[in-house]
């Protein structure tokens, strides 16, 4: 379960093997969400606004990016970091 990126306490990660459609896994103290990298709508779990709002802006900016790192997971090769929010 490697971890892409990290920032303001939240972290994001994404598995190997993970089922589709392409998403990640952000974690925010005890909560926990997958969102779609596609529409950025969270498939599962919860988060509080503010950590919500923080973790969409960033998808949003990182689209791409994370759509690359999906399809290296999917091949089982190594995940490139994705810059945190600043």
């Amino acid at each position: 379960m490697p971890t892409i990126s990290e920032f303001f306490g939240i972290i994001i990660r994404m598995y190997y093997d993970d089922h589709n459609p392409p998403h990640f896994h952000a974690y925010y103290g005890d909560y926990e969400a997958l969102i779609r990298i596609d529409t950025l709508a969270i498939m599962d779990g919860k988060l509080p606004k503010r950590a919500k709002a923080l973790i969409l802006e960033w998808a949003s900016e990182h689209r791409e990016e994370l759509h690359e790192d999906w399809a290296l997971a999917e091949k089982h090769y190594p995940l490139k970091r994705i810059a945190p929010l600043e």
